[in-house]
C-alpha cells in the first residue's frame, strides 16, 4: 500500500485561484494539506519569515526575494496566487499642491508598512518607469517595520514618528503622498488620474500585470520529500484551472473585485490571467528583480532558476 505522504501545515488566504483546493474539490496527490486560517495574512508572512512557522505559506513576492537573499530557509514555487493593479495606490490630498508625479521629488512620501512591501515596490516602479520620478530624491516614510529584520533600507527611508498616522500626516501637509494605505476620504485622491485605465493601458501596451503573492515551502520539507514541490504545484495548478474555467464561463455566483479584475484581464488578453511557471512569467519576474536592485531592496541581481524549487523549474500551468 502506498504511503499517504506528508501532512503539510499550510497558510493561504481563500481566493479564487485556490478555493477548489481549500474546499476539497481538488485533492492533492502525494501529500495532504492541513490548512490553518490566519485572519491577517501579513502576520502569517512575518511568522513564516521569522519563525518558519508553516510547511507551506502564501508569501508576498518581494518579501520572499529579500528573505531569500538573507538566508531564510524556504524556497518558492512558481505558483502566483495574486496579482494587482497599482496605479491607484498612490494617493495625495486634493488641496496639497501635488499635481503630477514629478512633484514628489524633494518631498516626503508615506509607505504603508515596510519599504519592501510588494505594493510599494511596484508603485515606485510605476512612478520611475512611467513618469520619470527620481526615487532617490524622495524621502520614504514607513508606517511599520520590515518582515525580514536583517534588511537595512537605504538612507532616504525613515520611520514614522508615532503616534501620527499616514493619513494624519498627509492631511496636515507633512507628507506629499502615501503609497498603499488606501485612504477612503473625499479629500484624498489618486495621484494618477483614472488609475484603472492607466493600469489597463500598461497591461495592453507592456504586459504589466504585477505579481503580488506566490507560495513558499520550508527547505527541510523539500529535502525530506524531494518530489513534493511538483506535487504542491500540481494541486494548486488544478485548483487554479477550476477558477479560470469559471471566470471564462461566468459561473462565479458572487464575484469579488479581484474576480472581476481577473475576468477583465482574461477578456483583454484572451489568455489565463494567472499563469503559473517561470517561463510565462519570466519577463515580469526579471523586471521585478531589476526593480529590487534599483530600489536597493536587493543588493545584487539573482537568476530566476535560483529562486524556485528544482522540481518546478520547467512546470507550467
Amino acid at each position: 500500500m502506498q504511503e499517504p505522504g506528508p501532512v503539510l501545515r499550510t497558510v493561504t488566504r481563500t481566493q479564487g485561484a485556490n478555493e477548489a483546493l481549500k474546499t476539497g474539490e481538488v485533492t492533492p496527490h502525494g501529500f495532504r494539506i492541513e490548512f490553518e486560517e490566519v485572519p491577517v495574512l501579513v502576520s502569517a508572512f512575518r511568522r513564516m519569515v521569522r519563525e518558519l512557522a508553516y510547511d507551506v505559506s502564501e508569501m508576498a513576492l518581494t518579501t520572499y526575494l529579500v528573505a531569500k537573499e538573507h538566508g531564510v530557509e524556504f524556497t518558492a514555487l512558481p505558483v502566483f496566487l495574486a496579482r494587482g493593479l497599482h496605479h491607484g495606490v498612490i494617493q495625495v490630498a486634493s488641496g496639497g499642491g501635488i499635481r503630477q508625479p514629478k512633484d514628489l521629488e524633494g518631498r516626503r512620501v508615506g509607505v504603508d508598512r515596510g519599504y519592501t512591501v510588494t505594493t510599494g515596490v511596484w508603485a515606485r516602479a510605476i512612478l520611475r518607469d512611467e513618469y520619470g520620478v527620481d526615487l532617490d530624491k524622495v524621502t520614504w516614510v514607513l508606517s511599520g517595520d520590515e518582515h525580514v529584520p536583517q534588511y537595512r533600507p537605504p538612507a532616504n527611508v525613515v520611520p514614522v514618528k508615532p503616534p501620527r498616522s499616514l493619513e494624519d500626516l498627509l492631511r496636515s501637509g507633512k507628507l506629499a503622498a502615501v503609497l498603499g494605505a488606501r485612504i477612503d476620504a473625499p479629500d484624498v485622491v489618486p495621484l494618477i488620474p483614472d488609475p484603472t485605465e492607466a493600469a489597463l493601458t500598461a497591461l495592453r501596451e507592456r504586459g504589466l500585470y504585477p505579481i503580488n503573492h506566490l507560495i513558499v515551502v520550508r527547505d527541510e520539507v523539500l529535502r525530506q520529500w524531494p518530489d513534493v514541490a511538483a506535487d504542491i504545484f500540481d494541486a494548486f495548478a488544478r485548483a487554479k484551472q477550476h477558477y479560470v474555467d469559471r471566470l471564462g464561463n461566468g459561473s462565479i455566483p458572487s464575484p469579488t473585485a479581484i474576480d472581476r479584475l481577473n475576468r477583465q484581464v482574461l477578456e483583454l488578453t484572451g489568455s489565463d490571467p494567472l499563469p503559473y511557471g517561470i517561463e510565462p512569467n519570466r519577463e515580469m519576474l526579471e523586471r521585478l528583480v531589476r526593480t529590487g536592485v534599483d530600489q536597493k531592496i536587493l543588493s545584487r541581481p539573482v537568476k530566476l532558476e535560483n529562486l524556485f524549487a528544482a522540481g518546478t523549474l520547467r512546470l507550467v500551468a
